[in-house]
């Protein structure tokens, strides 16, 4: 009777998990498949075009010293976005875990959550108007300020980081702010009745108990912005050339494929092996 029940029990989890994985299939292992396909071919099997099988496209990176220093300025740019966020989010996540209460909560989250109510093209070109010159902040300095400046952040890498910033910093709020409400507040209280300071309650209590949070929106943050495009190239101008616009083009501009997929696989693999590097790190952090 229990087998019987045991294994009912295995068919009502499967028949639960099977949308999830299905899904996770053909929408994930499926394109990443083709993508693994074409970047070992010569050229795209559309049409005419004659192709084979080839590690060229591979090559191209280590023979090629102009991939290699944009992988690393990307992932420079990624490490920066992520810092950025983490020390903005955090101090946001947690004044709205412990501090706000009621509905002022409520308006601040939505204040949060409204950059993923926006085409992240909208959020990008808007910036755009706010950052160049005689833009919305040059013209909101000098009609503040008894003196005239000149405000032009226009293609440069801190519009670059504010673009990005913008569009995924929510993410480590959220996390953060996930973590930070399931911290009882009676430690808290219990730390303040024994002598504790603020900072050392800061330090020792809140960042240990609430880093799982902190940690997986950066994640969330480091993973997207290391391969990221669109804010570089339209905020950055000249300077925002980094490893994901080259993708880009390669895919959209020069239609070359094979040599964009075999890129996204070199980029996808160094994002993997960062994470598995940081990993003990992490786990150790968490303990």
């Amino acid at each position: 009777m229990s087998t019987v029940l045991a294994r009912q029990d295995r068919l009502k989890i499967a028949s639960l998990l099977s949308p999830a994985y299905i899904w996770l299939t053909v929408a994930i292992f499926l394109p990443l498949s083709a993508m693994l396909y074409f970047s070992f071919l010569s050229d795209v099997p559309f049409g005419d075009a004659e192709w084979r099988y080839t590690t060229d496209n591979y090559q191209a990176f280590f023979q090629t010293s102009t991939y290699a220093t944009l992988l690393w300025k990307s992932i420079k740019l990624g490490l920066t976005v992520t810092a950025v966020s983490v020390l903005v989010g955090f101090p946001c996540a947690y004044v709205l875990a412990k501090v706000i209460k009621g509905k002022s909560r409520e308006a601040l989250f939505l204040l949060v959550i409204l950059p993923f109510w926006s085409n992240s093209l909208v959020r990008i070109f808007s910036w755009a108007i706010v950052l160049r010159g005689n833009g919305v902040l040059d013209l909101g300095l000098n009609a503040i300020l008894p003196f005239e400046v000149d405000v032009n952040l226009m293609f440069s890498t801190p519009a670059i980081v504010i673009g990005l910033v913008h569009s995924y910093l929510p993410y480590v709020i959220l996390t953060s702010y996930l973590a930070l409400q399931a911290i009882d507040d009676s430690l808290i209280d219990a730390a303040r009745s024994m002598g504790a300071n603020k900072l050392t309650i800061l330090w020792r209590l809140v960042l240990p108990l609430s880093l799982p949070g902190l940690l997986a929106g950066a994640v969330l943050i480091f993973v997207p912005v290391v391969g990221s495009f669109m804010e570089p190239r339209i905020l950055g101008g000249r300077v925002g050339t980094y490893f994901g616009t080259v993708i880009e083009d390669q895919f959209v501009a020069v239609f070359n494929w094979p040599l964009g997929a075999a890129l996204s696989f070199i980029l996808l693999a160094v994002v993997l092996l960062i994470l598995a590097t940081a990993s003990p790190v992490l786990r150790r952090a968490q303990t």
